[in-house]
């Protein structure tokens, strides 16, 4: 058997390259037929490397009975059927803390390009408009109320950029971390009625479906502001849009969508509105740092050591 690769995601050429003296590597990214590929190599597979936005499905995991190591150049795993994978004693690896910094950047470049209506004030000037008046004033982030929810790794870089702004930092999550110096809400609904700011950092994960719905953006109110550099799943979409809409709350800056890359296009005329491609983590030092780690983890499996981030 010619051990094989199947890679849903580039890594970058370099990284590619890097796994060509081991295995064979299927490179699925840039395949015609990716279905066919994986049909045609599907009892030499041992590997699999893949992102956000492939699905590793059950049908395909059984589909390859020679399958060793998922390696997702990712945090969230949500993608991944992990139950699938545990049955059959296949090990699953993701890239965290990598990325926390990075990720907390984007939601802080959300937030304050929500709150000081950045991208609309920019597209004032390019248009002209400065000319016949100043545009309308934003909201100032020093002495506001933000709620986080989800204090993990990109939650708590969040909390620590925020409280630099001087703003009152609270938090949301399944349990109360003594170790961190923030208000803390076991109540959701709550937090968000006290807040100005609402930033999702949580994971995608079954309770975390749809956790922000009308009732909580109700809560956060007419001068509330949602961020999500999360997962797309986390809000209920048709309700944010109503909300928006509605003027239920002021305003939204979003990283992730419930189906990427496609977004609801009632958002795209909206000016209160920020939108972003998925670019939590997106630059060139993060994504070394991640395709570093999925390569060593499958390095590390088939030369027997112990993975580096493990998750199963």
């Amino acid at each position: 058997m010619t051990r094989a690769l199947l890679s849903f995601h580039g890594n970058g050429i370099t990284g590619i390259k890097e796994f060509e003296d081991d295995f064979n590597v299927i490179r699925l990214f840039s395949a015609k037929d990716p279905e066919a590929e994986i049909q045609a190599h599907k009892d030499d597979v041992v590997a699999i490397n893949c992102s956000v936005g492939h699905k590793i499905t059950r049908k395909l995991i059984e589909s390859l009975p020679n399958l060793e190591i998922i390696a997702t150049f990712s945090v969230g795993l949500d993608h991944i059927d992990l139950e699938a994978a545990k049955e059959r004693g296949i090990r699953v690896t993701n890239t965290p803390d990598v990325l926390s910094a990075e990720t907390a950047d984007t939601g802080l470049a959300l937030l304050l390009a929500t709150a000081k209506h950045i991208v609309v004030d920019d597209m004032y000037v390019r248009v002209g408009k400065w000319l016949n008046g100043d545009p309308p004033l934003g909201t100032s982030l020093t002495n506001k109320k933000v709620g986080i929810v989800g204090l993990g790794a990109i939650g708590a870089k969040v909390a620590s950029r925020c409280a630099a702004f001087e703003m009152d930092v609270s938090y949301y999550g399944p349990r109360e971390k003594i170790d961190q110096p923030y208000t803390y809400y076991s109540d959701i609904e709550k937090m968000a009625a006290d807040v100005d700011f609402l930033i999702l950092t949580c994971p995608a994960v079954p309770e975390t479906i749809n956790l922000v719905d009308a009732n909580i953006l109700q809560a956060l109110g007419p001068r509330g502001i949602l961020i999500n550099i999360a997962r797309g799943s986390i809000v209920d979409e048709p309700a944010l849009i109503k909300a928006l809409q509605n003027g239920v709350i002021a305003g939204a800056g979003l990283d992730v969508f419930a189906n990427e890359p496609h977004v609801p296009v009632e958002l795209f005329p909206m000016d209160n509105v920020v939108l972003l491609p998925h670019i939590g983590s997106a630059t060139k030092e993060t994504r070394d740092k991640m395709g570093r780690l999925v390569i060593d983890n499958i390095k590390a499996h088939f030369k027997g050591g112990k993975l580096l981030t493990p998750v199963i």
